[in-house]
């Protein structure tokens, strides 16, 4: 599973001019399913994502993570949107190839299984529409971004 994760001050996705999924503080996570992924890689893509430490502390290291914010044990949102494009190889030419992406019906289904496993594991979870065209808008803050793969 491959992901893009962006320490955010706000986030918030849109598909026609309807907002379907926002939050203020937290983590904007692009997800992207392999086809070798399976429900190990969302258990270890979600833990991974909720233990990571982005967030400053008063003396400014990034020691916190999204589920303590400010030391006292307040959560940050999570914004997951899938992003078959994550997957893209360029190798070849121009044109990108995503054939490393898994294919729709499975990559809709590990999607599916990520939001419901940071559902049950954080209390603040927005989302994007598989598959929609999405328009995400994001004050990144930092900047901080990170890539992440889990095998």
């Amino acid at each position: 599973m491959i992901g893009l994760i962006q320490r955010v001050r706000e986030a918030k996705v849109e598909i026609a001019g309807r907002t379907v999924g926002a939050i203020g503080p937290g983590l904007l996570v692009l997800a992207c399913a392999e086809p070798a992924d399976g429900e190990a890689q969302v258990e270890r893509f979600i833990a991974k994502i909720l233990k990571l430490r982005i967030f400053s502390d008063e003396a400014g290291k990034m020691s916190r993570s999204v589920q303590d914010l400010d030391g006292a044990g307040t959560a940050g949102g999570l914004l997951i949107v899938s992003q078959f494009t994550l997957a893209a190889d360029t190798s070849g030419g121009n044109r990108p190839s995503f054939t490393g992406a898994a294919p729709a019906e499975q990559g809709r289904a590990l999607y599916e299984r990520l939001l419901a496993r940071a559902r049950a594991l954080h209390p603040q979870v927005g989302a994007g529409e598989f598959g929609a065209h999405m328009q995400v808008h994001l004050v990144n803050d930092g900047p901080v971004t990170i890539p992440l793969r889990v095998t």
